[in-house]
């Protein structure tokens, strides 16, 4: 595990940074402690860090869970019936990883998944431009495009053309322009630019900002524009912060409900995530879903038991795991005991961190994912790669994560079905001479009801007298609705003089009296 701590232990510091004001962010947005965000944060680095299979993903709170979050609190009656919930999920997930039901995450096409990592990139960009100029009205992590103060993504970007913080944009713009350098110039320099990280010096430059300049000033950055880390003043008032879940509430059906709800929203995010990550990671290791799901599950369980939210595996600190070198789980374990450290020890310091700077950051890893270059790439695939890819984008970027990927899963299966009604028969002209059509048609492999709309309009665009060559040889399944239209093809054909030779494996029969029995001889429906 420790064979790559050179790139583990810089990315484990970018990861820390991305996840920090995310965790605080998501919980504002689910209504919910602020202290939950982290013990989520920092349970997803290392205990799910640990039991997962994934070398660069990265878990902890999820921004597509907070609706859910936020109306269950209500619904239940408190934040400590609510965990209960979360309990219940993590043990549901455990059962869907034992049933193995980690398969599911194979079923995503690719161009889903790209456009999911690209949907996500554009919504990080949008998202993190109010805050890179100093406009914090939503908290962070409030991915969806309609947002819990009533705004959506475009509304809050022209919002922010007048709340404008001159501090926070200055820091954002030197913040920014320290990580392009670094990353296009200086890593290329040494070895000593690859080890420290230019966010770590971005963040350092956004410290000391803080401190020369006057927070009253017009070139000050006020509290609001800041990481809020919550800070005890004592062990006891520490302690104090941890929430238990209320074991009373178990038998409130609700309970149940919002659990189920937990664990099915949960795991899907984590294995689209997982699907993505793989895909982003460039040493192309797998990930043994099944084996996520255990973990994901037994995150949960501790989460929910000590006060933290809902635990999934999140794309945008595993991206930034990702480009900013991660090889192996420790760099997400490193994330993790870097969020208890400095929650512990050093939570003053962190509140003088801008949020901008961090905005610059993943402002960064946003571009990355949603490159122009992949657009190109993807409509040089052609229309049924390109279509599901960009129905996906949109759906991300104007609704939210699940409706987005639902959306491009949904065109996903249409282009399939097209194709399937394509691909169900080769068919060409073998002799046209005195007037007499000789036609060929080989039926695929595979026949289903999907090519039932094909094979009847070539049936019936075959001109009187013509003579059809129906070859089966290479069919291994034929629906029963195919057979039945060859049944009622064969009356047709009497009429309009039309002459069939069946080919199968048993040879060759002219104008078949029953194609219903003559599959039926043959086991699985081939001939």
């Amino acid at each position: 595990m420790f064979k790559y701590i050179k790139s583990d232990l810089p990315a484990s510091i970018v990861v820390f940074f991305v996840a920090l004001p995310l965790c605080l962010g998501i919980a504002l947005a689910s209504g919910a402690p602020l202290f939950s965000g982290l013990i989520a944060g920092i349970i997803g680095g290392i205990i799910v860090g640990g039991l997962s299979g994934s070398k660069i993903g990265v878990s902890g709170p999820a921004a597509g869970l907070a609706a859910i979050v936020l109306t269950a609190i209500g619904t239940l009656g408190g934040y400590e019936n609510f965990l209960v919930a979360v309990v219940l999920g993590g043990i549901i997930q455990l059962i869907f990883g034992i049933l193995k039901a980690g398969i599911i995450g194979y079923y995503f096409p690719s161009s889903v998944i790209k456009g999911m990592l690209t949907g996500i990139g554009i919504i990080i960009i949008l998202k993190q431009i109010p805050h890179f100029f100093g406009y914090n009205a939503k908290p962070e992590g409030d991915f969806a495009f309609f947002q819990i103060d009533g705004e959506n993504t475009f509304s809050e970007l022209f919002k922010t053309l007048n709340n404008i913080s001159l501090g926070a944009t200055i820091i954002g713009v030197i913040g920014l322009g320290i990580l392009l350098l670094w990353s296009n110039v200086l890593s290329k320099k040494g070895r000593f630019f690859q080890l420290v990280q230019g966010p770590l010096v971005a963040v350092i430059a956004g410290i000391v900002y803080f401190y020369v300049t006057d927070q009253d000033s017009a070139y000050g950055i006020g509290a609001s524009l800041l990481v809020s880390v919550p800070v005890p003043d004592s062990l006891e008032m520490f302690l104090g912060q941890f929430s238990f879940p209320n074991f009373n509430a178990i038998t409130n059906p609700e309970v149940w409900i919002v659990g189920f709800t937990i664990a099915l929203v949960a795991s899907l995010e984590t294995l689209l995530c997982v699907e993505a990550t793989d895909k982003l990671d460039p040493h192309k290791n797998v990930t043994p879903t099944n084996r996520e799901l255990l973990a994901q599950g037994t995150g949960n369980i501790i989460s929910g038991m000590i006060g933290g939210l809902p635990i999934t595996q999140v794309i945008v600190r595993s991206s930034a795991n990702i480009q900013s070198g991660g090889r192996t789980k420790l760099s997400a374990i490193i994330h993790g005991f870097l969020l208890l450290i400095s929650v512990l020890l050093i939570p003053t310091l962190l509140n003088k961190i801008p949020l901008s700077v961090l905005a610059a950051v993943l402002l960064i890893v946003g571009y990355k994912l949603a490159k122009p270059a992949l657009f190109v790439k993807m409509y040089q695939l052609g229309w049924k790669q390109f279509l599901p890819f960009t129905i996906t984008v949109l759906g991300i970027v104007f609704t939210d994560l699940l409706v987005g990927i639902g959306m491009g899963l949904a065109v996903g299966i249409v282009v399939i079905l097209i194709k399937s009604f394509q691909n169900s028969h080769f068919l060409h002209i073998e002799d046209n001479s005195n007037g007499k059509h000789k036609i060929k048609m080989t039926l695929a492999e595979e026949v289903t009801f999907f090519n039932k709309g094909a094979i009847l309009n070539e049936l019936d665009r075959l001109p009187e007298g013509s003579s059809l060559e129906l070859d089966v040889r290479k069919t291994r399944y034929l629906d029963n609705d195919i057979i039945e239209i060859l049944e009622d093809f064969a009356l047709k054909a009497k009429e309009r003089e039309i002459n069939i030779q069946l080919i199968s494996e048993r040879g060759v029969v002219e104008n078949p009296s029953s194609y219903i029995e003559f599959f039926q001889l043959s086991p699985q429906k081939s001939a």
